[in-house]
């Protein structure tokens, strides 16, 4: 995006689930956001793009967002696993990560770092915020990159979508909650801020304010 960071995108099968490889133009050491259900294809486009992962940053605990941290690890041992405090248990619980339900139990490794609202990631040149914006899950986060020059880009999971937002039907969902955590913490966001979701194409900030079902506030 304009030279500020490296971008590819891995959609993970069944559930079509995106997975982040980001990494600072220049830079080698990069973060792999919510490695999914084909571990085999992240583990290629780095490999490609010739990039070390320093960081696996979960937004939450799901078994379609988790799948492939197992396989991240054992490729690039000592890489930190992170994710929010509130969605841990999810990690190597196969009930609560909702893959039971599946017949193909998932489970993590365990995180090693815990994260909450306010917390900042300075690693790879990345200085990333967290916000914790529950509701698909308990303990769901999003990570914030606010660039020099005004330039804002989140990566958000499964908690707006373009024209749409995440299920709240799951264990632990709670839509009222999602709606005030994306009205409230993201839609302060500048217009213009860039949301890379958990599922389907990019969209703004701006775009989901004016003209999103569920939450839009114009």
């Amino acid at each position: 995006m304009n030279g500020l960071f490296r971008l590819r995108t891995v959609v993970s099968p069944m559930y079509e689930e995106n997975c982040y490889v980001l990494a600072r133009p220049g830079r080698q050491d990069c973060l792999v956001v919510d490695p999914g259900l084909d571990p085999r294809s992240i583990l290629m486009e780095i490999e490609t793009e010739e990039l070390s992962p320093v960081m696996v940053l979960n937004t939450h605990g799901h078994a379609d967002h988790i799948a492939g941290n197992g396989a991240l690890k054992e490729a690039h041992p000592g890489v930190p696993l992170v994710i929010g405090k509130f969605d841990e248990p999810m990690l190597t619980d196969p009930k609560l990560n909702l893959s039971a339900l599946s017949g193909f139990p998932v489970t993590s490794p365990p995180a090693d770092r815990l994260v909450l609202e306010g917390d900042i990631l300075e690693i790879a040149g990345f200085q990333l915020e967290v916000f914790d914006i529950p509701g698909h899950s308990p303990g769901h986060v999003v990570y914030v990159q606010r660039f020099p020059g005004g330039q804002t880009v989140v990566f958000g999971g499964d908690v707006l979508f373009r024209g749409s937002i995440g299920r709240t039907d799951f264990p632990g969902g709670d839509h009222d909650l999602l709606i005030r955590g994306i009205r409230g913490k993201l839609f302060t966001l500048p217009d213009d801020t860039v949301v890379y979701p958990g599922h389907g194409p990019v969209t703004t900030v701006g775009r989901e304010k004016r003209s999103n079902p569920f939450c839009g506030l114009e």
